[in-house]
This record gives structure tokens, sequence and C-alpha cells, in this order.
């Protein structure tokens, strides 16, 4: 089953120095051969998140290296690119009412998102509501452990 890899999956994967870059790596090593999938959410996270001047005060990241490496990740391997074609006020796809707060919004939505392509959804976040995206089976949420 393709995987869409959460934002905190593809930062550890592009940060050595991430708490969790073995763990994610471990993941990949393990699962690639199945093939993985981003998002305009995922991609712009990952740029977002490692080209900020505040993420670390050891690593820096530009934006156009991050670009260069996304590229390279996904051009090297076995990638699909799934458009952001859900929406969260779309209730047949999503119950907002089993949404604790507004921080699970963007998991339960890349849920939803990997449900709909036929997929699974790797993050390290354990607590999504799954049932707030009543169309992902239990295959469709993977959390690793950190």
């Amino acid at each position: 089953m393709r995987s869409l890899l959460d934002v905190n999956v593809l930062v550890a994967l592009f940060d050595e120095r991430h708490i969790h870059n073995k763990p994610a790596h471990d993941w990949l090593g393990k699962n690639i051969k199945h093939g993985w999938a981003s998002c305009p959410i995922t991609e712009n996270g990952l740029i977002r998140i490692l080209s900020n001047p505040n993420y670390s005060r050891v690593a820096r990241f530009t934006v156009e290296d991050i670009v260069s490496r996304l590229r390279d990740f996904r051009d090297g391997s076995d990638h699909e690119f799934w458009p952001d074609s859900l929406s969260i006020l779309d209730s047949s796809q999503f119950d907002v009412n089993a949404l604790l707060g507004p921080r699970q919004l963007t998991d339960v939505y890349l849920l939803g998102l990997a449900a709909k392509w036929s997929g699974r959804f790797v993050t390290f976040d354990h607590a999504i509501p799954s049932h707030a995206a009543p169309h992902a089976t239990s295959p469709s949420l993977d959390v690793i452990a950190g």
C-alpha cells in the first residue's frame, strides 16, 4: 500500500540530527518498495519548517536546498503526487465533530486523503482520531514508534 508521508516523517528523514531520523529511515527501508506519496500540504510543510531560520541553531536549510533534495527523493523512488482534492467541509469524507481540537485538523485531512487514494497515512502522531475520516480503515493509518 502506497504511503502518504506526514510532514513530521519527511522532516525526520531530511534532518539527520532529528530525534526520529533513525526510526523514519528504518520505516522507509522496510516500506519504500510499496511506494510513497506527497501532496501540497506535506511538500510545503517540509520546506516551510526546515527553511525557517528558527528551526535549528545548528542546521541551516535553504528553500532551494530542500526543494532540490525533495525533487531528488521523489525522482529517485516510486513516488506519486496526490492533489489536495478533498474538502474538510464534506461531511461524507470528514466528521469534524470527532476532532478534539484544531491541532488535529491537518492530520485528519491527510488521513482522509490517503484513504481516498487507497493508501495509508504515515506519521509519528499517536493521537489522530481516525474515526474523523470515516473512509479510513485501520490499514489507512501507520504510526511509527519513535
